[in-house]
């Protein structure tokens, strides 16, 4: 295959590195890829531009592309979208952080939490979290502030007392002294989390680049997981990540590649992860809706087919 240039969307963080590591290692170049790595802002400006087509692929979450293909997106899109998930990733590494001086789930009340958007899914987790804990939407502010690099920047001002986090935020974050109050997994032991995606349309006309695209993802999961390869993958988050030391690189691939919990080695999609999304979005998603069938926004034959 002659060598085919992809533009990926992501959001920024260490939890790219089986990107990088592909990268690096050259396992997208010897299967004919040029990818460019976007970085984004919001899921609002990372699913308009997939959907219009400014992007060709996008590690995002799973909610994303159920809330676009439900009308239920808080981006404004000017066509119907034709969204779907090729393959899956993690259960997205979310940690609910606030300021240090917080100690339990009830000093939050009257306090104002930040959120990526207000319909997207990992919003709805923690909307979720807070009332199984005893706290009431109306006991709370939630802010819109963006992308997890633009809640981390916001936590760590203070301007906020508290978000979900992703690895390895929440780590610095310790580090700052920052409390670690709960660990999404503690309530949701399956969850869909990060996912490839990208349109029908062009996965139709770019099948042989989809393929080859998830071929060398696996291979870069099977390098990250291969424990001799620690220190180099340790080497590339200090590389990539600002103000990332050893010491901390170090801990941040033991939680990555974690088994279980960390990167799915085999990059599958959770069917009992994908219903527990699926559920949270018939309770909060607007307008509502009952969504029960996971694969309606799935497409495993290029994942298949990478695999033959």
């Amino acid at each position: 295959m002659a060598d085919r240039a992809l533009n990926v969307i992501v959001f920024p963080g260490g939890f790219n590195l089986p990107l990088w590591a592909g990268l690096k290692q050259g396992f997208y170049a010897r299967r004919g890829l040029s990818l460019t790595l976007h970085f984004t802002a919001s899921s609002m400006d990372q699913l308009a531009g997939l959907v219009r087509g400014d992007w060709d692929l996008a590690l995002t979450g799973f909610d994303n592309v159920v809330a676009y293909q439900e009308g239920q997106g808080e981006a404004t899109i000017d066509r119907e979208p034709d969204l779907f998930a090729f393959m899956g990733g993690d259960d997205a590494f979310l940690r609910l952080v606030v300021q240090k001086d917080i100690a339990a789930y009830a000093e939050l009340k009257g306090k104002t939490l930040s959120v990526d958007a207000l319909t997207t899914g990992f919003a709805f987790v923690l909307r979720k979290m807070l009332a199984l804990n005893g706290i009431a939407e109306s006991d709370v502010r939630f802010e819109r502030a963006g992308g997890v690099m633009q809640r981390w920047e916001a936590l760590k001002s203070g301007a906020h007392a508290g978000t979900l986090l992703i690895t390895p935020f929440e780590l610095i974050a310790q580090k700052l002294g920052l409390r670690l109050l709960q660990s999404a997994r503690d309530v949701f032991p399956r969850y869909q989390g990060l996912v490839g995606a990208t349109r029908r349309s062009w996965a139709a006309a770019n099948g042989d680049a989809l393929t080859a695209f998830i071929r060398a993802h696996l291979e870069s999961l099977a390098w990250l997981h291969d424990r001799a390869n620690r220190p180099a993958a340790a080497a590339i988050l200090v590389e990539k990540v600002p103000n990332m030391s050893p010491e901390l690189a170090a801990a941040v691939c033991d939680e990555l590649l974690r088994l279980p919990g960390g990167f799915d080695p085999r990059a599958r999609i959770d069917v009992e992860g994908m219903k527990a999304v699926l559920a949270l979005r018939s309770e909060y998603g607007r307008p509502q809706k009952a969504l029960t069938d996971p694969m309606k926004y799935v497409d495993l034959s290029y994942y298949e087919r990478a695999l033959s």
